[in-house]
């Protein structure tokens, strides 16, 4: 609210927010945060006690449906590990979400999808600075996984049992040091070419927002050398 000149002070914030029915605040890191003047405006009777306990039940009754404040024994849920969480039956979800979250703006001649059948023989390319980079390919607020089941495009595509060679073109998706003449020898031979481009939260994230759409760096470059 003080960012968009909503309120002036984070006491106004908070009075602010108590009344629209906040009640709750994330404010990591802050030690002096704003709700910690929901006292000062109890005080100054902005706000009532009333209101006070009206916010503070919902919390409470929710973190009890949750269990917070039963012994871990109690609690069915602190018993499992990643022999649970990880399991086949699971994984499999997960990777049916992630098959039918892709969006498919264009099939040239019904190019996709790859099937391990058709690539026998077929050498393929698979550049670009999130070909095989674990790390970046995850979004803000996205949970860190186990790295043994992160499958990277690269990584996916050798299992289906084809010649895949790679090169990332750049490290990182800043992509501001791009090697051509790494990404056309391996470009050059191959069959069906893959390239892997985006953002990633090294580029933004909350509070890190960008003023263009355009691609990093010299990622359209890339993309142009190996359409070329």
């Amino acid at each position: 609210m003080l960012g968009h000149h909503y309120t002036h002070s984070f006491l106004e914030t908070a009075v602010a927010s108590v009344n629209a029915g906040c009640n709750l605040e994330l404010s990591y890191g802050m030690r002096n945060n704003v709700f910690m003047h929901i006292p000062q405006a109890l005080a100054m009777g902005n706000i009532t006690l009333q209101m006070l306990r009206d916010r503070v039940r919902p919390l409470f009754y929710t973190r009890m449906r949750l269990g917070e404040f039963d012994p871990p024994a109690m609690n069915p849920y602190s018993s499992l590990d990643l022999s649970v969480v990880q399991s086949p039956e699971h994984r499999n979800l997960s990777l049916e979400a992630a098959v039918k979250s892709f969006v498919l703006l264009k099939n040239v001649q019904g190019t996709l999808p790859l099937r391990a059948r058709d690539l026998s023989g077929q050498r393929l390319a698979v550049v670009g600075p999130f070909a095989d980079n674990p790390r970046i390919l995850f979004g803000d607020y996205a949970p860190v996984p186990e790295p043994q089941y992160i499958y990277t495009p690269r990584r996916g595509l050798e299992t289906l049992g084809a010649n895949v060679s790679f090169a990332p073109g750049c490290s990182e998706p800043r992509c501001q040091q791009y090697s051509r003449a790494e990404l056309v020898r391996v470009v050059g031979t191959a069959d069906v070419v893959l390239v892997c481009l985006g953002t990633g939260v090294d580029v933004e994230t909350e509070a890190k927002d960008r003023s263009d759409l355009s691609l990093p760096g010299h990622q359209l470059e890339l993309l142009q050398d190996a359409v070329q």
